[in-house]
């Protein structure tokens, strides 16, 4: 099958720079409104590999995302925001990106063409055939990304990807390939934009998919949350009011003898 690459075909719009700001937003958001339906038509492929997430988890592994630019980013937001929310250790959810933590912030120069950095990335947090590791590229063609998920096939480890192109180097590369077709870009080769957005909303599903399935959440609600501000804390008081039928000031008692939603109404239910 040949590799069309989508996400660098040039854009359905031109003369970008005549439109008015008015027309620009429009038609922006007219291009954002396709990306659900784009994950839609990938839902099972997300259920694949969510499914060995969970197995691997469940038995003490761990899972990574490993990318450059904006896919490295965002594996890292997604990771970096499962402890405060699910209470999970840091060790859990890793994320890693080309060129090292200084490219969260700055891009580094050709740290994306590597074709052996990746695998030293993973290595150095002692990977194992426990773990599973996702792939990041809109293009699906990203070097330092596609030699790591080689390395980890070689060694046993389960890999997946997310990717916005089909039958690209990375999703040959993957066990278990999530392929989100959102098409060109309204500004032409500008993967941050719709492909970005697709990639958002696949890992969102994934790590909250899996912490359900971990039994991070009670009911719909985010029980081992880290009190880590007052925003926070008052969600859980609430959560404790509504849970328990009990008075803000029982609630909020409990809240802080405890340090955990999930520990108070254990505690509470078991007459402590």
């Amino acid at each position: 099958m040949t590799f069309i690459k989508t996400t660098e075909q040039d854009s359905n719009y031109n003369h970008l720079e005549k439109m008015s700001i008015t027309d620009i937003l429009n038609h922006i958001n007219s291009e954002d409104k396709s990306v659900p339906l784009a994950v839609e038509k990938a839902l099972p492929q997300i259920n694949n590999l969510v499914d060995q997430i969970v197995e691997k988890l469940k038995s003490g592994g761990r899972l990574f995302y490993i990318g450059a630019g904006t896919s490295g980013r965002l594996g890292i937001l997604d990771a970096s925001e499962c402890p405060p929310t699910f209470g999970v250790s840091h060790e859990l959810v890793i994320g890693l990106i080309a060129g090292g933590d200084s490219a969260i912030r700055k891009a580094v120069e050709f740290a994306e063409d590597s074709i052996s950095q990746g695998w030293k990335d993973l290595k150095a947090h002692n990977l194992s055939a426990k773990d599973v590791v996702i792939g990041i590229a809109a293009s699906g063609t990203t070097p330092y990304v596609i030699s790591a998920l080689e390395k980890c096939n070689s060694n046993n480890i389960i890999t997946g990807c997310i990717t916005c192109n089909h039958n690209s180097p990375l999703s040959n590369a993957s066990k278990y390939p999530i392929e989100v077709i959102v098409g060109p870009e309204f500004v032409t080769g500008s993967s941050r934009m719709k492909a970005g957005t697709a990639q958002k909303l696949v890992l969102n599903m994934i790590s909250t998919t899996v912490m359900i399935k971990l039994d991070k959440v009670k009911g719909n609600k985010m029980v081992d949350m880290q009190l880590s501000n007052n925003k926070l804390v008052e969600r859980g008081i609430q959560m404790l009011v509504k849970e328990l039928n009990v008075s803000f000031e029982e609630a909020q008692n409990l809240l802080e003898r405890h340090k955990n939603v999930r520990t108070a109404i254990k505690n509470y239910s078991n007459g402590n």
